[in-house]
């Protein structure tokens, strides 16, 4: 599917580049004006497979490109990708797409040289998730153990919050939970706190509208004002001192898949 790009000024919406092999169930990172894709999955449920190259969108050229290869050892999808001081983190995933493999694995790509670290694992595996930074640290909220070979792949939801410090290089866990344990969620750094929105989980056909935020400085979770529309598999973006949210799926699983975007001023 193209990249599709909306403009807050205008309120349209254009169709850019096509990824050169289909893609999903990643989380996208924007840095110095470029947009990263790594840790994504490829091909068809429930046997997904792990892009093997950083893919790269320059929205000024209008042009996807090749970057380097993850290393082979590494390669997983549905991963939290996060970016801090010039490098871009990618933390736990899932080595078969939604059948088995959970890994805790934290790797750093420099987008410069091309090279990666392995680092020190999270205190548990997670996927179908996104990472979260706040001043120097990563916070891992939200996701499960994708299960279809023991038909749970709905099922094994991680409620813990672990967090890692970039100074220290250790992780550690905060105190209370995700108040509502959901997967294919999506998180952003809003206001000093960690917004989790929207998920899909076992409990409900329908995805999730809740949004609840951590505060790292009391360690306690908040609700927030619930989005209009549940939903899953997207993502969540800052730009006008709004979040805004597109697109999507409306019921637990592959769909309906929705066209609606919607934008909040929070608090």
């Amino acid at each position: 599917k193209p990249v599709n790009v909306y403009d807050p000024a205008t309120n349209r919406w254009t169709d850019a580049a096509q990824p050169p092999i289909e893609i999903h169930h990643f989380q996208p990172v924007a840095l110095d004006g470029k947009i990263y894709v790594m840790g994504a999955l490829t091909g068809k449920y429930p046997h997904e497979t792990p892009i093997e190259n950083v893919l790269i969108f320059d929205p000024k050229a209008n042009a996807w490109s090749e970057g380097p290869a993850i290393p082979e050892a590494r390669r997983r999808g549905a991963a939290g990708a996060a970016a801090y001081k010039g490098k871009i983190y990618m933390s736990a995933g899932i080595l078969d797409g939604h059948w088995d493999g959970h890994v805790k694995w934290l790797d750093a790509f420099d987008p410069e040289t091309g090279e990666w670290e392995r680092l020190a694992d999270a205190p548990r595996p997670r996927d179908h998730f996104q990472a979260t930074v706040i001043g120097g640290k990563m916070y891992l909220a939200g996701g499960r153990l994708s299960s279809a070979k023991t038909g749970e792949t709905f099922k094994l939801s991680v409620g813990e919050v672990d967090v890692y410090d970039f100074k220290t290089g250790a992780w550690s866990t905060a105190g209370e939970t995700l108040p509502t344990e959901r997967a294919g969620s999506f998180s952003v750094a809003w206001k000093g706190r960690v917004l989790v929105l929207g998920g899909e989980s076992g409990e409900q056909q329908e995805a999730h509208a809740e949004v609840e935020a951590f505060d790292p400085k009391t360690g306690e979770w908040e609700s927030l004002a619930a989005m209009r529309q549940g939903r899953h598999g997207t993502g969540v973006a800052v730009a006008k001192g709004k979040l805004w949210v597109a697109a999507g799926s409306a019921n637990r699983g592959g769909g309906p898949e929705l066209t609606t975007l919607e934008s909040w001023v929070g608090r």
